[in-house]
């Protein structure tokens, strides 16, 4: 059976889908608003504002992403261990609202940056396992497109709103970081709120007195879904350097620059729930490779022949394909093939393993823009997106052992 194939999904509509899929759709959307707040005004601040070398903003953007790979593991375990997925979800979300709180006391301080948006960073860690896992198991694995696609379209409703709010904030606080924080800080703790009042916990019943082996990476196709979604998560470079990419070759004012992130938001948000319905009927790994085959013509066309407008568009438009593409239909290919009294820890291990390789990732294309050229790191990226679709199509193309 190949992995691209396995359960492969029946027509089912869109009404069919649990309550607690839009419920945790909802928390994301609020989070979103919040996290996109300050994540699209980070990237001109550190480097513009703070005067970050690439190196140094790639070190901060592979942390941003990447450097809670431990607390990923730790509450996608914590979270089977103890069967109270919700609880551990809502820690995360917890530890992210006041840690935007922190960005008020950083101020030019790097290590106290670094250490808050660390801070942050954990929560979304802790959470997104917990969180995905609650999908899987509120859902029909027929349905698990369908169900991602909506969960990452309302998400991406919260990123497209985020950076929107961020400028109206600043707009009308003569142009306030700290007003900008505080925000999102209450935002977050809204969507708490929401998780705590509507949100409902999936335990399915344990043997406890049996100890709770961790032995996914004995399964095959388990070693091939993690090794696979290491490969991708090195081969993308993050939303900071391909907006500041794009700032720099055309000039961008810096008052249209959250609106790169939102563009990208918007296409994400119309095309997650269309391409996960896609994945069910087609196959999920077949658009998965797509959608990082847009990532591929972003890059290319980073530095190519058009300019100007049609290349902010084109540039947009496939960014928020490939995401639309990629996120939650991993996620989607990953769950029929995780164990359920694994789910959690499963679904941690393959983030954990992607989170690691954006880590390496972001802090090598720095480093290759600051030594090298930014022409000669994307170009590079570019070529090293060939041979990760290559390889994953070999890897989740193969039988199951």
């Amino acid at each position: 059976m190949y992995l691209s194939t396995i359960d492969r999904p029946k027509s089912a509509n869109w009404k069919g889908l649990s309550g607690n899929v839009f419920a945790l759709g909802a928390v994301s959307l609020i989070t979103d608003v919040s996290s996109e707040m300050v994540a699209a005004v980070l990237p001109l601040y550190l480097v513009i504002g703070l005067q970050l070398s690439p190196a140094a903003y790639g070190l901060i953007d592979g942390v941003y992403t990447g450097a809670t790979t431990l607390l990923r593991l730790a509450g996608g375990y914590l979270a089977d261990r103890t069967n109270r997925r919700k609880a551990v979800a809502g820690f995360g979300y917890g530890l992210s609202a006041v840690a935007k709180l922190g960005l008020l006391a950083a101020g030019n301080s790097m290590t106290a940056l670094g250490l808050v948006i660390t801070a942050d960073r954990a929560g979304k860690g802790l959470r997104t396992a917990p969180r995905d896992a609650l999908i899987t198991l509120s859902t029909p694995s027929g349905d698990l497109g369908r169900a991602f696609g909506v969960h990452r379209a309302m998400d991406g409703i919260g990123a497209f709103a985020g950076p929107l709010v961020a400028m109206a904030v600043l707009a009308a606080s003569a142009q306030s970081f700290d007003a900008v924080f505080v925000t999102s800080s209450c935002i977050a703790a809204f969507g708490v709120l929401v998780l705590v009042l509507y949100v409902r916990d999936r335990p399915e019943p344990l043997q406890r007195k049996e100890p709770l082996k961790l032995a996914l990476l004995g399964d095959p196709a388990v070693r091939r879904l993690v090794l696979a979604a290491a490969l991708l998560g090195l081969v993308t470079i993050g939303d900071g350097f391909v907006y500041l990419l794009l700032q720099k070759r055309e000039g961008l004012a810096f008052g249209w620059f959250p609106l790169l992130a939102v563009g990208t938001s918007l296409v994400y948000l119309l095309l997650a729930a269309p391409l996960g319905a896609l994945a069910d009927r087609v196959g999920r790994l077949k658009v998965m490779l797509g959608g990082y085959v847009a990532l591929l013509l972003v890059y290319l066309l980073i530095h190519g022949p058009v300019g100007g407008w049609p290349l902010l568009v084109a540039v947009v438009l496939l960014y928020g394909v490939f995401y639309a593409a990629t996120d939650g239909v991993l996620m989607a290919l990953a769950g029929p093939v995780l164990p359920e009294r694994l789910r959690t820890t499963g679904i941690a291990l393959i983030q954990s393993g992607q989170a690691l390789a954006y880590l390496g990732s972001s802090v090598l294309f720095g480093l290759a823009w600051q030594f090298a050229s930014p022409e000669a790191a994307t170009r590079t990226a570019a070529g090293a997106v060939v041979l990760a679709l290559i390889a994953t199509a070999a890897l989740l193309g193969r039988r199951r052992s």
